[in-house]
């Protein structure tokens, strides 16, 4: 038998499996059905309406961009789905319609395809989009809070806790608690003229200390992680993002060392750091830091994108390092409350530099 009968040289890999873009796109989307659920649970049918007009919007961008660039239309994989679903995750349930449907046309236009559409973004297309949105329109991505299930939007649902009538104690401190998310409650008792104001209306009374210990008592804690609070969308309960996480590590869709990483460096710092003067340190605050915001989502759904992030075991140890480094630095000293977006963002171009320097060597390579 001729040799060129038995052998196929091709370009690596040469050993293949059954995982398909396909498979692992529609898997993900499954791991957040859970969130959805709950976010339709906690805000009603807008909810729903939004993450699946971002959805729709992005699989349509994606189909009519493939057809004016003459090339295959693979919006059946799920990648374009996936996408718009994540960029209204990032998205308030107060939010017009309009929004998602913006935010996914950039994310999809200029996050992916202006780079030639799956596999070539240098940075994560949902997470590009949202960042658009915010710069764009900050006032819709910021203002609007809705509450969830006739409860308050930071959590802090049981206000005599706090103080015996915190509205005639201390309107401001009222205020801040009935309609900020967790994070803003925390961002805004950092500012040092804010916190004198309330200490002052309240007759010295140290009402900031005692609202950002609230912050991490388990009462408040427990709401963070069922999504008993007020945010985004796809922030809406740690519980339900974790169930999805825990199905994309039994499939191996998503690997554990960036998540691992990301959160166990906001763990860290967040208790180094993450108090506020006045407030006693509590062993739970890295809680509320790890439950609060985008961090569970962005860690274990955005941040460990194939395309975005690096090649190497120590490549993704750095990049889990780094978001998380990035995370705690915007939110305790940053102009806003959250930075998953941005930190995931950041590394994300760092990605290539990354791969560079953690490439392992060449067996057998003899130094010159």
């Amino acid at each position: 038998m001729n040799i060129k009968d038995k052998l196929t040289v091709s370009a690596a890999p040469h050993v293949h499996d059954k995982t398909t873009v396909k498979n692992v796109m529609w898997n993900v989307v499954l791991a957040l059905v859970p969130a959805l659920i709950f976010a339709t649970y906690y805000w009603g049918i807008r909810a729903l309406l939004l993450s699946l007009t971002g959805a729709v919007t992005a699989v349509v961008c994606e189909a009519l961009i493939q057809k004016l660039r003459k090339v295959p239309i693979t919006v059946h994989d799920g990648s374009a789905f996936l996408t718009g679903l994540l960029l209204a995750f990032n998205i308030h349930a107060g939010a017009p319609i309009w929004l998602p449907v913006i935010g996914a046309a950039f994310a999809i236009t200029v996050g992916k395809q202006v780079f030639g559409g799956l596999g070539n973004n240098p940075v994560n297309p949902a997470l590009l989009g949202r960042v658009f949105l915010m710069a764009s329109w900050p006032t819709q991505m910021t203002a609007g809070w809705v509450a969830v299930k006739d409860s308050a939007i930071s959590g802090l649902n049981d206000l005599t806790r706090i103080a015996t009538d915190l509205q005639s104690l201390s309107p401001k401190a009222y205020e801040l608690v009935t309609s900020a998310t967790p994070l803003k409650v925390a961002q805004t008792l950092r500012d040092s003229s804010f916190v004198a104001d309330i200490n002052a209306q309240a007759g010295g009374l140290n009402l900031s200390g005692r609202i950002f210990s609230s912050l991490t008592e388990m009462e408040t804690l427990k709401s963070l992680f069922w999504g008993n609070i007020g945010g985004c969308i796809g922030e809406v309960s740690a519980f339900a993002l974790l169930l999805g996480a825990a199905y994309l590590l039994y499939k191996n869709i998503i690997e554990w060392r960036i998540p691992l990483f990301y959160i166990g460096t906001v763990f860290v710092f967040s208790f180094l750091f993450g108090g506020i003067p006045g407030s006693e340190i509590s062993m739970m605050l890295p809680f509320f830091h790890i439950f609060s915001g985008g961090l569970m989502l962005g860690a274990f759904f955005m941040a460990t994108d194939y395309t975005t992030t690096p090649l190497t075991k120590k490549g993704r140890i750095i990049f889990g390092i780094g978001c998380g480094l990035l995370t705690i630095i915007i939110r305790l000293v940053g102009g806003y409350p959250e930075g998953v977006s941005y930190s995931i963002l950041f590394m994300n171009v760092m990605t290539p530099l990354i791969d560079m320097l953690t490439r392992p060597k060449a067996f057998g390579r003899v130094k010159k």
